[in-house]
């Protein structure tokens, strides 16, 4: 049997594709209290996830891709449920959200299927997230403030940034400000103009996510289709409400994985 790959409902793998690669997508929990939110999945549910896993897979191992542990606690806890059972399972430090972690699960379940051992398996997903960037436009800011996932400097410049556009970007697991402009044409003008230069006449695979507003989204999709290389892919979908709930409406994620390093 192939190796088998585990991630969370926030990586936002369609579910069609997870069915197809056989990846298993574990739903956060979604709390109703004052403010929607969410909470990460405990060690006790993870290894109950990842036993069945390997009863399904045999000595084959797995791979476990979870949404960065800067900003969830579902990685702490799959450390420690993966220790239960020696090395089978491979918990990947994936220092990165949404589509970012979704793609490297994708890859690396296209290697179980191909054949590759845990070990081919976790590189190759290593290797996605490396060469991948996150980031978030946000509307305002309240939502993922109250969340407590912005990095400390930028919670501290929230009050000031509440007349912009500020783009987020997901940078060593945490969020922090990349791009700040006066309007929403701009933000996505400077975005697009920095996937360009990174992508550097490459083609490359972009992921728009969106809360709610889908034409804004569908409009930074088009202007990507519009510079990026031929063969690139730009896919658009709504984001998982397990990241929704913390971004509010209007919000727009985008990830961009490049098949060339930035040093290349």
């Amino acid at each position: 049997m192939p190796v088998r790959v585990v991630s969370d409902s926030s990586s936002g793998i369609p579910a069609e594709i997870a069915e197809e690669l056989d990846i298993t997508v574990l739903d956060l929990h979604m709390v109703d209290d004052e403010d929607t939110s969410t909470s990460g999945l405990s060690a006790l549910e993870l290894a109950a996830a990842y036993a069945r896993q390997l009863e399904r897979g045999g000595d084959d191992g797995i791979v476990a891709l979870h949404l960065s542990k800067r900003l969830s606690s579902t990685w702490s806890a799959g450390v420690s449920a993966s220790a239960v059972f020696d090395d089978a399972v491979r918990v990947v430090d994936t220092d990165s959200a949404g589509m970012a972690v979704g793609a490297a699960a994708v890859v690396a379940a296209s290697f179980a299927r191909a054949g590759a051992d845990l070990d081919g398996c976790a590189t190759a997903a290593e290797a996605t997230l490396a060469m991948s960037e996150t980031w978030l436009y946000l509307r305002q800011l309240d939502d993922i403030r109250k969340s407590g996932r912005l990095s400390a400097t930028t919670a501290m410049l929230s009050a000031a940034l509440l007349a912009t556009k500020p783009i987020l970007r997901v940078n060593d697991g945490k969020l922090e400000l990349a791009i700040k402009t006066r309007t929403q044409s701009k933000a996505f003008s400077k975005l697009v103009a920095h996937v360009a230069e990174r992508a550097d006449g490459v083609p490359v695979f972009a992921a728009v996510q969106y809360s709610g507003d889908k034409d804004s989204a569908a409009t930074l999709a088009d202007m990507l289709k519009e510079v990026l290389a031929p063969g690139s892919t730009v896919s658009l979908a709504p984001l998982t409400s397990a990241v929704a709930a913390h971004t509010g409406d209007g919000a727009i994620g985008l990830s961009v994985f490049y098949t060339t390093s930035a040093a290349e």
